[in-house]
């Protein structure tokens, strides 16, 4: 009851028509920020620090949770309608959304998004208020054993289920470990598949591949394939989401937010992770396969909510442990030394009212950004109506205009280009996009699970199993990787079981009669 009548009194701090006021530019402003691809919240954040100076910090924190909430939100209105991603973690979202929209049912792509955001977000910050401590004590007892075995099944189940060949999954899985590897050594030092160029030395960044891959080599598609049909615009479809998209879309937002508030508590997990495993369950659980690959309103519903539960969960990191999960929660642990005020465990017991007036505050930008964002799908979904030509060109202005805010490099222009080459080579060789982008993304931060591993053991590969987790998930994996073998295997053992006639009974004569064997003898 102390818990409830805590977060009633933030609920008081966060409803007044000021902070109201806040929590509104926030989500406005993180919708706008997560629209634009290469902006990011972070940045946003960190610009808007100075300014925030002279407000109080409750308010300032409530403005800087909105603009977290909208940017998880705001990345999939373009990832559905241009397929090009605002945030790294509303990627996967680009996969089926971006399908859903061209043929015809953009609104209802939004539309998932937008509720299975509010869903996902409201039942996160209810975990938040309850489960914070155990989800923390949790993300503090696992290791780097157990993170490492965690990306190694992210790289296993997306490379194994994507894809008409598991050939080509590992194909884009291995060209995305090698852009992950671009840069600096973390622990020499020695730059890496640099080529003496200076700008490389840190790296390239996640979501200008995930733009140059998405956006520039889908532009670039439409332009070698350009034919008659290509200059008419394509169709918004019908405004709303039927009776059948609910029925296939309510299972997938439980699902992707059991999934995305556990990982945001992490501090090695982050949105990325959840969405791509997310997708992959959804893949494996449909009832219509044959839709995946072609727009499937489910492959949008089940990400979108693992993203915007693993922003809740990162705030559970942060709050409690005064540990960063994301580059934005980062940004906002620096601005809690900046007020003066010591974030980590006893952050809930000297500053009560502002802890749970955030907390509030983040059921407040849910609800905010659904009544913004859901009226306003069917007139996001009317950008289809401008013809492709003038679509595409303004597809690849953005994608430009944010190529070179990352770090305002004509360098970084280059690298678009080169990588949107890459990603028109992989569409003509149906090589699937997400292994790359999962290996761009978890790479290195494998690498760095598996390097702290080992330091701790002393190289001795066994420290990789020490733990029961961590063979469980090593299970799995094995499981994934030979289960062709294994149904394989199944369908043998049920085929020499099972007697001539299937249920015990001999074959009957009209069986005997039409079989190819006999057809045979006879002919």
């Amino acid at each position: 009851m102390d818990t409830l009548a805590q977060l009633a009194a933030g609920f008081g701090t966060a409803l007044t028509p000021m902070n109201l006021l806040y929590a509104a530019i926030g989500v406005i402003l993180g919708t706008a920020v997560g629209v634009l691809p290469g902006l990011g919240t972070s940045m946003s954040i960190a610009l808007l620090l100075p300014l925030t100076y002279a407000l109080e910090p409750t308010s300032a924190f409530i403005m800087f949770a909105g603009i977290f909430y909208g940017g998880a939100y705001g990345g999939s209105t373009t990832s559905i309608l241009l397929n090009t991603p605002g945030e790294s973690s509303t990627v996967v979202t680009a996969i089926e959304g971006h399908l859903m929209a061209r043929t015809g049912r953009a609104a209802q792509a939004l539309a998932t998004a937008a509720i299975g955001s509010f869903i996902a977000g409201t039942i996160g910050s209810a975990l938040l208020v309850f489960l914070a401590t155990p989800i923390a004590r949790l993300a503090v007892e696992l290791g780097a054993p157990e993170y490492f075995a965690i990306m190694v099944l992210a790289f296993v189940a997306v490379t194994a289920t994507l894809g008409a060949s598991r050939v080509r999954g590992f194909a884009s899985l291995a060209l995305g470990l090698t852009i992950g590897l671009v840069g600096l050594d973390p622990q020499t030092g020695q730059q890496r598949l640099t080529f003496g160029v200076p700008q490389l030395i840190d790296g390239i960044d996640i979501v200008l591949v995930a733009v140059a891959v998405f956006a520039v080599g889908e532009a670039l598609w439409i332009a070698i394939h350009r034919d008659g049909g290509a200059d008419r615009p394509m169709a918004p479809g019908r405004p709303w989401m039927s009776r059948s998209d609910w029925r296939r879309s309510w299972k997938p937002w439980l699902r992707g937010t059991a999934l995305g508030y556990p990982f945001g508590a992490l501090p090695a997990g982050g949105a990325e992770i959840p969405t791509i495993l997310s997708y992959t369950v959804e893949k494996r659980l449909t009832k219509r396969p044959e839709e995946f690959g072609r727009g499937a309103i489910e492959g949008v519903a089940g990400p979108e909510a693992a993203n915007n539960a693993s922003a809740a969960g990162s705030m559970t990191s942060l709050l409690t442990l005064g540990l960063p999960a994301s580059a934005t929660t980062a940004v906002m642990l620096a601005a809690f030394t900046t007020y003066g005020i010591q974030p980590g465990p006893q952050l809930m017991s000297n500053e009560p009212e502002l802890v749970w007036a955030l907390i509030a505050s983040l059921f407040i930008g849910n609800a905010l950004l659904l009544v913004i964002n859901l009226p306003l799908a069917p007139a996001w979904a009317k950008l289809l109506r401008i013809p492709r030509p003038y679509l595409y060109s303004g597809i690849l202005f953005f994608a430009v205009l944010g190529a070179y805010s990352l770090n305002a490099q004509p360098f970084d222009l280059v690298t678009l280009l080169v990588l949107g080459g890459l990603g028109l080579a992989m569409r003509r060789y149906d090589l699937p996009v997400l292994p790359l982008i999962v290996g761009v993304v978890l790479g290195p931060r494998a690498e760095t699970q598996l390097r702290r591993a080992l330091q701790i053991s002393d190289g001795s590969l066994s420290v990789l199993t020490s733990s029961a987790l961590a063979v469980l998930i090593y299970a799995v994996v094995a499981i994934v990787v030979l289960w062709p073998l294994i149904r394989l295997g199944l369908r043998l053992i049920r085929r020499t079981s099972e007697p001539p006639g299937g249920d015990g009974s001999p074959p009957s004569a009209a069986a005997t009669r039409e079989s190819p064997v006999n057809a045979r003898n006879g002919s």
